[in-house]
């Protein structure tokens, strides 16, 4: 993989989640840049064989961290703001903790499972729900 290359790709899957829901999860990047396909994703989330997340993605765990420090350089960067989320699986065992890594390491855990919120954006989709819920004006 080429880092620049790697690194525009990156950004660019952060700058369209943000755009659309106002937060960006990991996850979501590795599934915008290719590295997770959506199928593993979910079979990852429903339990379905498969034990932890980075064995789903088709990038090893030196490209994987690449990723993931890119990630956070980019929310530090737009001073996105960092939320943790528990991730627990889909479906009949929905109390079952998801694992992301092989080796279970909490920072890295943590690293996965942390999400970025950008609140001005928040703010603004907020705002334009709340308008799109009004009546127009004249008409009641």
């Amino acid at each position: 993989m080429d880092t620049k290359n790697l690194r525009g790709q990156i950004h660019n899957a952060m700058y369209q989640e943000l755009s659309k829901k106002g937060w960006v999860a990991p996850v979501d990047v590795l599934m915008g840049i290719g590295v997770l396909r959506r199928e593993h994703y979910e079979n990852w989330r429903f339990g379905r064989g498969v034990p932890y997340l980075e064995r789903a993605c088709l990038a090893n765990l030196r490209q994987l961290s690449v990723i993931m420090s890119e990630i956070r350089a980019y929310a530090r960067k737009n001073d996105l703001k960092p939320s943790w989320t528990c991730y627990h699986q889909w479906g009949k065992h929905k109390q079952n903790r998801l694992r992301f890594s092989k080796s279970g390491d909490e920072k890295v855990e943590c690293h996965y499972a942390t999400h970025f919120v950008d609140t001005e954006r928040i703010a603004a989709l907020k705002a334009q729900r709340a308008a799109a819920q009004q009546p127009a004006e004249g008409q009641e």
